[in-house]
């Protein structure tokens, strides 16, 4: 019974008069209810009751100590409920019910649960974390790593899915979310995550990594790195990673590459800053643009968040990066290179030219071919082309097989030599290009490199053009037409020279 009727009822009764058949009526009420409610100012609920003895309280003092011996073991070796009622009635001949135990566990698991004080939350703080969560990129079910950086003051927060929870990832999650919110936070608070902590020196003190050390570096903000199991500390971010996950990453997304979903999680990041959220005097994005105030500037220059290695190309041309294998151009085998390895791509420089880009694996023990790179070996070496692992399933257009069936018919193994010269032209032209080039000299009928390549080349050529600006002499010259008869005059001479012979 609420409050309201309670006080309807009294002064229906007590200041109006009515009387207490009709209200009984009226109401619902039975005789007995009706006396309570007229004899207390407010329902018995509000009371103080006399708490009466239990038969489990005879045991109390052994459950709580049992309870204080699971502090010595594995969390998921400690007493149930359900195990101590057992234990009980087995060991103690407890004769009560389960329930009571079970409320007994309770309300010491409830006196020894820790208590926090409330936090301030300044402008321009921010806090990290990394969540986990089912995603299905391009048919592949996986639990992966979503980066959320959080801004208590104004509750702003940037998440984006990475396919590793590694350095790399870390290094992206920052500069995405430094260029979502325009601005670099003052401090950020972090767990003592293997990415950031290379170990531990006891309270505060830690040695942070080489590449924690190269972002805070580079953008200059503080550090602060929570107690072990303090999560409070950063007890914000954690409330949106569960937030993210259940509002962003449920139903579980598909998409064909994590740049659909990431794009698709940016936009909703910056849908939520319309939101106002309870006590607030403003929305997110009002308190973001305070935040903005105190925050710092972004760098002019971007931070690379890729992982750097200097190694040498194999005989293969191939150069292992992260236990997997990259192709690189045949004249790059046994050369020294750079490899630089971001979330998405790895790149390999030699010197300052970027001889080769190829989408990241994050499998192990993976190999990453381009064909294009061994076609200049192949055209010394044309017997290999149908061996060759690099062209495995390489699919090209139906011109490109039919031109290779005419030049082989038509000259053999040469033919095969001038097929690969005509593929080497992708290593500068795209394949569109290339294969209308195909299409045009199979239709002429005559399949040949050299005319390909013209048809190629030339469609890029402009004719030339003869202009008279600044050449207002030439305007004024007047060349006389040729007669047709002065060629005649030329031929009669030219027969009277051959009949004197």
């Amino acid at each position: 019974m609420d409050m309201e009727q309670w006080a309807r009822v009294r002064r229906k009764v007590l200041i109006d008069g009515c009387s207490k058949r009709s209200v009984m009526k009226e109401e619902g009420l039975h005789w007995e209810t009706l006396q309570k409610m007229l004899s207390h100012s407010r329902p018995p609920g509000y009371r103080r009751v006399n708490k009466r003895e239990r038969k489990i309280d005879a045991y109390a003092e052994w459950v709580q100590g049992v309870l204080d011996s699971d502090r010595e073991v594995p969390r998921k070796q400690r007493h149930t409920g359900k195990r101590i009622f057992e234990r009980l009635r087995g060991e103690r001949g407890y004769e009560g019910g389960y329930t009571a135990v079970k409320e007994l566990v309770a309300e010491f698991k409830a006196v020894k649960r820790e208590v926090f004080v409330p936090l301030i939350h300044r402008p321009g703080e921010a806090q990290v974390d990394f969540g986990h969560a089912l995603v299905n990129v391009g048919g592949v079910l996986k639990k992966r790593p979503f980066f959320v950086m959080s801004l208590p003051y104004s509750d702003g927060f940037f998440v984006q899915v990475f396919e590793r929870e590694n350095t790399e990832s870390f290094w992206e999650g920052h500069v995405r979310a430094f260029k979502f919110f325009g601005a670099v936070p003052g401090r950020i608070s972090y767990d003592n995550s293997r990415i950031a902590v290379a170990r531990m020196l006891g309270g505060r003190e830690r040695k942070l990594t080489d590449g924690f050390l190269q972002l805070q570096s580079h953008y200059l903000f503080k550090e602060h790195f929570c107690r072990p199991a303090r999560g409070n500390e950063k007890g914000v971010v954690e409330g949106i990673v569960r937030y993210s996950r259940a509002n962003f990453l449920v139903p579980v997304p598909q998409v064909r590459a994590l740049e659909e979903l990431n794009a698709r999680l940016e936009e909703s990041c910056r849908e939520d800053l319309k939101r106002r959220l309870r006590g607030q005097r403003a929305c997110k994005q009002e308190l973001l643009s305070e935040e903005l105030q105190v925050m710092r500037q972004l760098p002019l220059a971007e931070f690379e968040a890729c992982r750097v290695q200097a190694t040498r190309a194999s005989n293969l041309s191939l150069v292992r990066f992260d236990s997997n294998d990259y192709s690189v151009p045949v004249r790059c085998a046994h050369r020294e290179v750079v490899v630089k390895g971001d979330c998405e791509r790895v790149r390999i420089y030699r010197g300052d030219e970027e001889v080769a880009e190829h989408r990241r694996i994050w499998d192990k023990q993976q190999v990453s071919f381009d064909p294009l790179h061994y076609l200049a070996l192949l055209e010394r070496k044309a017997g290999a082309l149908d061996f060759a692992r690099p062209l495995e399933g390489w699919e090209l257009p139906e011109r490109f097989a039919l031109l290779r069936r005419r030049l082989e018919g038509e000259h053999g193994s040469e033919g095969t030599r001038e097929y690969i010269k005509v593929l080497r032209l992708l290593e500068k032209r795209s394949l569109k290009g290339v294969e209308q080039a195909v299409g045009r000299a199979l239709e002429m009928g005559c399949a040949r490199y050299e005319l390909i390549a013209q048809y190629l080349y030339g469609e890029d050529q402009e004719a030339a053009v003869f202009h008279l600006d600044g050449r207002e002499h030439l305007k004024v010259v007047k060349v006389a037409c040729t007669d047709p008869g002065d060629y005649a005059t030329l031929l009669d001479e030219e027969n009277g020279r051959e009949e004197v012979a």
